[in-house]
């Protein structure tokens, strides 16, 4: 396969197969979602670190165009702190009220209701929608950008976005349902959201491939990415799992998420 078959092959298969998986899940009853949901973002966790840490940063690290790593390590940085301010902003939806589906407590379904009745239903779902399509689009640019390094690199990218993107579309599906979508009406437009992953990696790859020396500062933007959404809109949701049954579960999936990604990229190698 040439190299922009690879990008738009897993540029798919981060996006579309998420929101089918996610369309399944949605088919097992509530009281299974609750319990199900938990291991899932657990596993997220470990293959969105894994993959940051053991993938993206070494080879924006050992890129020949990287004379100063401290230049990488403060992209990091900055994209951390750019990540915070989209998500204060509203733009960078990568974790739509996940607690609601992890916990499903009477609370937070009922402050989500009344918001959704604060700020119409429709309008809440289409908020959804068009995060997601920032999102998917920025997605798509750093599997692009992955590929364009290493087609190794661009696997485990690729398998890391799908990974996390899973439980975030169950709790997006969970908005649109409650926003008043029908069930195929969801799956219809979350599914036309995901297409922009492909828009973003296509943009890349003609973009990016004429400009390599961009390429380690992209791959430190994903792995800022990765790193932000498992550290900040993730993991605080795990801490409200209190019991220790619980905890250890979490710890087992974390470092099986972990172990993945390096199983993966060391048997690719």
């Amino acid at each position: 396969m040439t190299l922009l078959t690879w990008i738009i092959a897993f540029s798919l298969f981060g996006g579309i197969l998420s929101v089918l998986a996610a369309s399944v899940f949605l088919l097992i009853p509530q009281a299974g979602r609750t319990r199900l949901l938990p291991h899932m973002v657990s596993f997220a966790i470990g293959a969105l670190l894994g993959a940051a840490f053991l993938g993206l940063l070494p080879h924006a690290l050992e890129s020949p165009y990287v004379t100063d790593a401290h230049d990488v390590t403060f992209t990091v940085l900055i994209g951390i702190l750019t990540f915070f301010i989209l998500e204060k902003l509203v733009i960078w939806r990568h974790c739509h009220h996940l607690e609601c589906e992890v916990h499903g407590s009477d609370d937070h379904q009922h402050h989500d209701h009344n918001h959704g009745q604060d700020h119409s239903h429709k309008s809440a779902g289409t908020l959804v929608l068009v995060g997601d399509a920032v999102h998917n689009f920025v997605d798509g640019v750093l599997i692009a950008a992955a590929f364009l390094t290493d087609i190794h690199l661009g696997i485990v990218t690729a398998m890391a976005v799908a990974a996390h993107e899973i439980p975030q579309e169950v709790g997006d599906f969970a908005i649109l349902l409650q926003s008043g979508f029908s069930r195929s009406k969801a799956l219809l437009f979350n599914v036309l959201s995901s297409l922009t992953t492909v828009l973003g990696a296509l943009l890349a790859y003609y973009s990016l491939s004429s400009a390599e020396s961009y390429l380690p500062y992209v791959l430190a933007i994903a792995a800022s990415s990765f790193i932000y959404v498992a550290v900040a809109d993730l993991i605080p949701g795990l801490h409200k799992q209190t019991a220790v049954s619980e905890s250890i579960k979490q710890i087992v999936l974390i470092i099986t998420g972990v172990t993945v990604v390096f199983l993966t990229h060391s048997l690719l190698h």
